[in-house]
């Protein structure tokens, strides 16, 4: 009887487990995806051309823990504090899921390990319970891509180079046109001084004026107004500063302005992107910078210079819709961050830029699914293969000999494959060259070397074949 009732609750079990099983759904949690070999290709593509470009620029690479203490990361994010993952006490500390690369890991970093010059990049996932909006690059889980200088150096020289980095990021990754916006926390301190705002109104109007990239004048005006309790005098005043833009000629004006030019601030914030714009003017970039008074960038930790990167237009007469991902990279500078780390409160001035990875990764993705190019999703050279019977050995001997010699070679997981198949597995992969061993191959010290694109075939010399791989995937 026992081993009966052991038999019917063992029945039972698997009946439950059965149900469950059909229950469970499957699923990445809610704002995280997977990417699959096509979009890990994309990925890499963009990845390689901004770290080269780091690299280009003398920057070296530092990692941080992927959480953080939770007092380390409290009151760093003010409103956006409710967007931070808790994690459960694991033992006597309380912990957080970083939230970003800069605020509080690398001020953190330079401030636990008394540093005062670092130029540093820093490429890893963070953390948000944020609203995911995943077609437009927004998740909960995201890479950032971030930049920074810090240092005590002359006015203006980081902060320049910071634009240059930008630049040549979105010029070689060929996303369409684009604009730098740059602007000044003191021009706009000082601007919102000179119109009447009360101090304790700056931050606020500030995110105001922050909208003005989304929403027309008249909404943020009625905002400003309505909302936030500013006087419609001070509120008009605003607006006739934040609708401007231009370059130099525009700096020049504001310095001759009777209002801003009385302003310490303003002055100040004015003299330093006048040096900004003779810089990039040098770096030959200009044509892609706006000096913007409508940007602000609503985070407090910004101490003078700003910038955002936006992207005017798809550049592909495949996509009928420009595809809406708004800023693709934004930065500026924070002079007091570390100071809040440092017990002593020294402060460590620096600059910084972070690219928008994840919006440019959905910018790449669709592009290339609108276009016809094929993504490769290997970087193999060449297919070791054969035209006839029973010659597993030798291609192992080959290809061992391909590998030992730097290349990145592949073969079909048979033991007498078709040479049909073996080519179409090339067609399909995108793999150039075929290495084809037959038996009068063997016996002339040659090895047929097939270019896929062109059908092309010629014998090279065995002891060669290394060199020549080489030589002809250098010109693919």
């Amino acid at each position: 009887i026992a081993k009966e009732v052991a038999k019917l609750l063992e029945m039972k079990a698997q009946l439950g487990e059965d149900e469950g099983k059909h229950k469970f759904v499957l699923k990445t949690p809610k704002g995280t995806r997977d990417y699959g070999p096509k979009q890990m290709a994309i990925r890499e593509r963009a990845f390689n051309a901004i770290i080269s470009c780091f690299k280009r620029h003398g920057a070296e690479v530092i990692d941080t823990p992927v959480f953080e203490l939770k007092e380390t990361l409290t009151g760093k994010y003010g409103e956006d504090s409710k967007l931070i993952y808790d994690l459960k006490d694991q033992g006597g500390e309380l912990l957080s899921l970083r939230y970003d690369l800069t605020i509080v890991p690398f001020a953190r970093y330079l401030a636990m390990n008394k540093i005062t010059n670092i130029k540093r990049y820093h490429i890893a996932k963070v953390y948000r319970r944020d609203n995911p909006a995943m077609t437009r690059g927004r998740y909960r889980e995201f890479y950032q891509c971030d930049f920074d200088i810090a240092g005590q150096f002359d006015p203006m020289i980081p902060d320049a180079e910071c634009l240059k980095i930008v630049h040549e990021i979105l010029s070689d990754l060929q996303l369409g046109d684009f604009v730098i916006k740059v602007n000044d926390r003191r021009i706009l301190d000082g601007m919102f001084a000179v119109c009447g705002v009360p101090d304790s109104k700056f931050r606020t109007i500030c995110s105001s004026v922050d909208k003005l990239d989304k929403v027309p004048w008249e909404e943020v005006r009625s905002e400003m107004v309505g909302e936030k309790g500013l006087s419609p005098e001070a509120a008009d005043r605003i607006g006739e500063y934040v609708q401007l833009h231009g370059g130099l000629d525009l700096i020049e004006r504001l310095l001759q302005d009777p209002k801003l030019s009385q302003n310490k601030l303003a002055k100040e914030g004015l003299g330093d992107m006048k040096l900004l714009f003779e810089y990039v003017t040098l770096f030959g970039i200009t044509g892609k910078i706006s000096f913007d008074l409508s940007l602000a960038r609503g985070l407090d930790y910004y101490t003078g210079v700003i910038f955002e990167a936006v992207l005017l237009q798809q550049e592909n007469e495949h996509v009928e819709e420009p595809v809406s991902v708004g800023s693709v990279a934004g930065g500026g500078r924070y002079d007091g961050l570390v100071g809040m780390f440092d017990p002593k409160g020294r402060k460590v001035p620096c600059v910084g830029v972070s690219i928008g990875i994840e919006r440019i990764f959905s910018i790449l993705e669709q592009k290339l699914e609108a276009s016809e190019e094929k993504i490769r999703t290997t970087e193999t050279q060449v297919l070791v293969a054969s035209a006839q019977k029973k010659l597993l050995e030798e291609r192992l001997k080959l290809i061992s000999e391909l590998w030992d010699g730097g290349i990145k070679a592949e073969m079909l997981y048979k033991k007498n494959p078709k040479l049909l198949n073996q080519l179409q597995y090339c067609e399909d992969t995108g793999i150039p060259l075929v290495a084809i061993v037959g038996e009068q191959e063997l016996k002339d010290g040659v090895v047929k070397l097939r270019i896929v694109a062109t059908r092309e075939e010629v014998n090279v010399r065995r002891e060669s074949l290394v060199e020549e791989i080489r030589i002809r995937t250098s010109q693919c």
